[in-house]
């Protein structure tokens, strides 16, 4: 346990990026050929410019254009583990929740709200950028980096409170997820910062993944080689841990 809490969330000077999903519009064109003339002319030649029938010939209407309808979104704010830090774009947790709500035709988009290196203070500081669009669900992933400078967990907590208020204040159904202090930082400190997230989600009344790198934190097969961030398959578990906290929410958020 202790290798993966040396860094988690260090952006290595990298800059932050925030990866943001696409959205697939798919269509086809359907093509017939007709050999030799069929009866009333259906499938025959075209009439030859100029001629009498080729003048009477009303010009084609275009098609009617099909409308794109924006899908309802569901952003996860957070640090490198939702900003997938060492991985491809679409294998970050986020991108594997998006593949399951697709999978499970629930309607949403998910936006990766996550910023390598960032702290609770932080995601407040962003939070009206992130929320920006027709939001539902909030995921908040933060709080790493917090323990890692040991920052006090009652402003932490404060942050975390900051975030979900104002979330709640626009009507959006929030999951905190919650992670643990670096086992260095001391037992105190550590039921302290642990301690922040239940509190916060007991006070909000809302949902909590009690430790959002649960079967993954301290396996090194999960990890990439610097022992903090998940790789590919741990990004694969987190989503799998976070799943069954946020399904209620994207089932009551498709009926609201």
């Amino acid at each position: 346990m202790r290798r993966w809490v040396q860094g988690v969330g260090k952006s290595e000077g990298r800059s932050a990026t925030v990866a943001l999903s696409t959205t697939l519009v798919s269509f086809a064109t359907a093509l017939s050929v007709a050999c030799g003339a069929s009866p009333d002319g259906v499938g025959g030649a075209a009439p030859a410019p100029g001629s009498p029938a080729a003048e009477a010939a009303p010009a084609a209407a275009p098609a009617p254009a099909q409308p794109v309808t924006a899908r309802p979104r569901l952003v996860v704010l957070g640090d490198s583990i939702a900003a997938g830090y060492g991985l491809r774009r679409d294998e970050s947790f986020p991108a594997r929740l998006q593949e399951r709500i697709d999978r499970e035709g629930l309607g949403f988009e998910v936006i990766n709200a996550g910023v390598s290196g960032d702290t609770s203070a932080g995601g407040l500081r962003r939070l009206d950028w992130a929320l920006d669009g027709d939001v539902r669900i909030l995921v908040v992933e933060l709080g790493g980096n917090d323990g890692l400078r040991g920052l006090p967990p009652d402003q932490l907590k404060k942050n975390l409170t900051a975030i979900v208020q104002a979330a709640r204040e626009r009507h959006l159904a929030v999951v905190l997820c919650g992670m643990e202090a670096p086992p260095n930082a001391g037992t105190a400190y550590a039921t302290a910062f642990r301690d922040a997230f239940a509190d916060v989600a007991r006070d909000e009344k809302v949902p909590l993944v009690r430790f959002v790198l649960d079967k993954v934190a301290g396996i090194e097969s999960l990890n990439q080689e610097d022992g903090i961030h998940p790789n590919a398959r741990g990004a694969r578990i987190v989503a799998d841990t976070v799943w069954p906290v946020l399904r209620p929410l994207l089932d009551a958020a498709s009926h609201s």
